[in-house]
Parts: structure tokens; C-alpha cells; sequence
């Protein structure tokens, strides 16, 4: 296999070119240097994928679901055989560390894979009897698909949308984000190398317009995006107006609640996991962190001297473990962030600068003293910031954690089990976690409540948002009319 696709799109079982389009510079982060270029979608590329995934699909949702389930199956062995080439690519696309890529990108695309191609089979209707009638239902699929992905997970986010998707017997245009448009590209290769039917899965880069004319084509039948909040609001107004199926996984500005009695390594382990993972470009990431005062100091104390073991450079080195932010704009947009936290008022006790040299790289960085109505406290930062406030009393906590638009991921750390179900059913937020934080498999379904979107990912509960049950009523009688 080749590391770097061989053209822009990928339509109808093949890559695809068009340099009408506005070219698309692939740049590294860990350098800068421009290391790919891919060109816009045209409309007559457009036009071409919603064709293909039009003409496609009938026959693949007519298959049964064991044979689609064997396809997806079998995408799955081959992305885990290729896991290093395809971690490689994944680092070249989003800067993040070879060391967390091998182990966390393609590996959870895989994981989808196989588990929505086991669950293919076992898509079945229900039978209810009504005295000697009956009704039957039928799951079926939705017809066309759209998948809008983010540039911080490129590879899982592609299988994340396709694997139910196919699996529920659609297809899918999958269009990634401009920032991270190559390792999509890899997945629909992949699919085909592994038997799916040409026009199934099809790739098709660009900015926000061609997003735009798939989510508004009246072939559409679904849209999927995962995006930051206003993204969210623009793709999910359009969608309605043309009646569309949603799933929305938006942004987030989640609560870690550290409590007196908490495991403290435990406690620092979730908040680096849970800001600094992807150099804290994760949806999900517990950026706002409670800490009780009792502990706070020695919180901060333990987080400062495991942050000082954070090896941040060539992200291809397997020994570093912290990579650069995804692009220049992305480390400005934190930076500025963080000149706010000091006008602010927030102290800052870690990082808090760009690192000089090549590549978009800073530090880690920790503001403590950080108050509910700090900028820091209030909007989505998306790298590598964490805020800790202080709290002594649990009902005043839950009431500050919750008070946000946003709904995504939400954690806590306790060792009183009845405290921390009782915390974890409190929270206005989609995905919780006690005792550790942003574990995300695909058996668990993943998805916010509140701003943070609608509809969920993963597991069984995304059946239901890729297909759709029509109810047969059979009557075994004569039928009786008024006249």
C-alpha cells in the first residue's frame, strides 16, 4: 500500500481527479512544510458521488446482512494489518504523536468496523400479534448517506459514520475535514480492497460550500457531522429544511469533579488524558476540573511533575508523547485563549507559551484560581489549556459543572461508589465517566445532550439513527367499511 493516496477523491471504487478545484495544501504540523495537495470537489464531482451512491445502494441494501457484515469484517483485518502505515499517515494528517496514533486511530476505526459487521446480521424486525392479525416490522436502510468529518480523529471519524451506515445497508459520501483530507481516503481503499460494492463509500474533499450542496441535495437522506457547536447549527438547520435524518456530535466544555477523597495519581491521570491527549484537541476533553480544596495543591503539585515528563517533539519519534497543534490557525486561536485566562485573572501555574522552532507546537497549560465566568470557564478552547476551580460542597458543584450550554462528556473521582453514581445520574451530559475519563469504545454509545449535539454513535443506539422501521399490518380477516 501506498502511504499517501494517489488523487483528491475517491468515487465509485476508484481515486478521482478534477484540478478545476481549489487546491488544497496538506500541511504537517510537526514542520510546516506543505507535504500533499488535494483539490475542492467540483460540482461535477459532486455530481458524480451522490450518482454513485444513488445507484449503489439498492443493491446493497437488498443483500442480507450477513454479507454485508463479512465485507465490513473483512475492511477491519486489513486496517488492522496496515495499522502502521495507516498511523503513519494519521500523524502526517493531524501532527499527533506516532505513539498515540498506533494505538488509537485506525485500531478504533477497526473496531467499528468489525463490530457494526457483526451486528449487520442481526438487524432483524419484530412480530406482534394482534388477536388472528398480526404486524411485522422491517428495518431498512435510509438510502443515501453524508458524513462530515473534523480533523482531530480522520480515521476513526470515517469508520465511526460508515460502519453502521453500510452495515444498515446505505452508502455514504463521506466529505473530511480541508485540514485532515488524506487519511479518509485510505479507509474507502481499504473497503474495496475488502469486497464492498464500487459507489458505497465515497470520499470527496472541500471547505464548508461543498458540504454544503451534499447536506442540501435532495438525494440525501441522512447527514452526520461531527463539528463544533456552530457548524452544528448552519448543517442541522439545512438538513431540516429538507427533512434529513441527523446525528450531531458537536463540541464541548466538560466537567472533571475531583473529589477530597479521590485516588490523586488517578485524578491526574484522567486530567491529562482528558486535556492534553491530542495535544487537548479531543470534542470530549474534561477541560473545566473541580478540585476540592482540600487536595487541591497537591493536585496541582503531582499534575506539574507529571506534565514535566511529557516528551514533546518529532511526533514520528515513538518516544514522544505530545505532538504539535493541527495548524497555525488552531495554535493562535489557543494562544489567544490563553492571553485571555491572564487578563482574566486565572493564575497560571504550567506552560502557557508557543515553543520556538519549526511546527505549531506549545505547552501544556494549567490555569488554576480559574472562576465560572472566566472566558477560559465558558467557550471551547480545543488544545492543550486546563482550567482547575476550586469547590468544597457537592450540590454546588453539580450546579456549576451543569451550568453550560454544552452537554458532551462529563467525569468524576471519588472512592464513595454511592457519591459517584450519584454524581454521574446529576450530570446534564451524554457520556460520563467515573474514576477515569475519555475511554471511548465502540460498544458505548457517544454523544451529548444539551449544545452538544443530538443522536448518538456507536453501539447499538446508532442502529437506529441509520436506518429506519416501516410497520406492515396484516389482517387474516375480512375487512369491515362504514358503507
Amino acid at each position: 500500500m501506498q502511504t499517501q493516496p494517489t488523487a483528491s477523491h475517491f468515487i465509485n471504487g476508484a481515486y478521482v481527479e478534477d484540478t478545476n478545484g481549489t487546491p488544497i495544501d496538506v500541511i504537517y504540523p510537526a514542520t510546516g512544510e506543505k507535504i500533499a495537495m488535494v483539490y475542492a470537489a467540483t460540482p461535477a464531482i459532486i455530481e458524480q458521488a451522490l450518482t454513485a451512491a444513488r445507484d449503489a445502494q439498492a443493491a446493497w441494501g437488498a443483500m442480507t446482512g450477513t454479507e454485508r457484515g463479512r465485507i465490513l469484517r473483512r475492511a477491519a483485518d486489513i486496517m488492522r494489518e496496515r495499522n502502521h502505515d495507516l498511523s503513519i499517515l494519521e500523524t502526517y494528517d493531524t501532527g499527533k504523536p506516532y505513539q498515540e496514533t498506533s494505538v488509537a486511530d485506525a485500531t478504533s476505526g477497526a473496531d467499528a468496523l468489525e463490530y457494526f459487521g457483526g451486528m449487520a446480521a442481526t438487524l432483524t424486525g419484530e412480530h406482534i400479534q394482534l388477536g388472528e392479525d398480526w404486524v411485522y416490522t422491517r428495518r431498512e436502510p435510509l438510502g443515501v448517506c453524508v458524513g462530515i468529518g473534523a480533523w482531530n480523529y480522520p480515521t476513526q471519524i470515517a469508520c465511526w459514520k460508515g460502519a453502521p451506515a453500510l452495515a444498515c445497508g446505505n452508502s455514504i459520501i463521506f466529505k473530511p475535514s480541508e485540514t485532515t483530507p488524506l487519511s479518509a481516503l485510505k479507509v474507502a481503499e481499504i473497503l474495496v480492497q475488502a469486497g464492498l460494492p464500487a459507489g458505497l463509500y465515497n470520499v470527496v474533499q472541500g471547505m464548508g460550500e461543498v458540504g454544503a450542496a451534499l447536506v442540501t441535495d435532495p438525494r440525501v437522506d441522512k447527514v452526520s457531522l461531527t463539528g463544533s457547536v456552530p457548524t452544528g447549527r448552519k448543517v442541522y438547520a439545512a438538513a431540516a429544511d429538507g427533512m434529513k435524518h441527523v446525528t450531531m456530535e458537536l463540541g464541548g466544555k466538560s466537567p472533571i469533579i475531583v473529589f477530597e477523597d479521590a485516588d490523586i495519581e488517578n485524578a491526574v491521570s484522567g486530567a491529562i488524558v482528558g486535556n492534553f491527549y491530542s495535544s487537548g484537541q479531543v470534542c470530549s476533553n474534561g477541560t473545566r476540573v473541580f478540585v476540592h480544596t482540600d487536595i487541591k495543591e497537591a493536585f496541582l503539585k503531582r499534575l506539574a511533575e507529571r506534565l514535566d515528563n511529557a516528551v514533546i517533539g518529532d511526533p514520528m519519534d515513538p518516544d514522544t508523547s505530545f505532538g504539535p497543534m493541527v495548524s497555525k490557525r488552531q495554535l493562535d486561536i489557543v494562544l489567544g485563549y490563553i492571553d485571555k485566562g491572564k487578563a482574566e485573572g486565572a493564575r497560571l501555574v504550567y506552560g502557557g507559551n508557543a515553543i520556538d522552532g519549526k511546527g505549531f507546537y506549545m505547552q501544556p497549560t494549567v490555569f488554576a484560581d480559574v472562576t465560572d465566568d472566566m472566558t477560559i470557564a465558558r467557550e471551547e478552547i480545543f488544545g492543550p489549556v486546563l482550567s482547575v476551580l476550586d469547590f468544597t460542597d457537592e450540590d454546588d458543584v453539580m450546579a456549576r459543572a451543569n451550568d453550560t450550554e454544552f452537554g458532551l462528556a462529563a467525569g468524576v473521582f471519588t472512592r464513595d461508589l454511592s457519591r459517584a453514581h450519584r454524581v454521574a445520574a446529576n450530570f446534564q451530559a451524554g457520556t460520563c465517566y467515573i474514576n477515569t475519563y475519555n475511554d471511548a469504545p465502540v460498544e458505548a454509545p457517544f454523544g451529548g445532550m444539551k449544545n452538544s449535539g443530538v443522536g448518538r454513535e456507536n453501539s447499538k443506539a446508532a442502529i437506529e439513527h441509520y436506518s429506519q422501521l416501516k410497520s406492515v399490518y396484516v389482517r387474516m380477516g375480512d375487512m369491515e367499511a362504514p358503507f
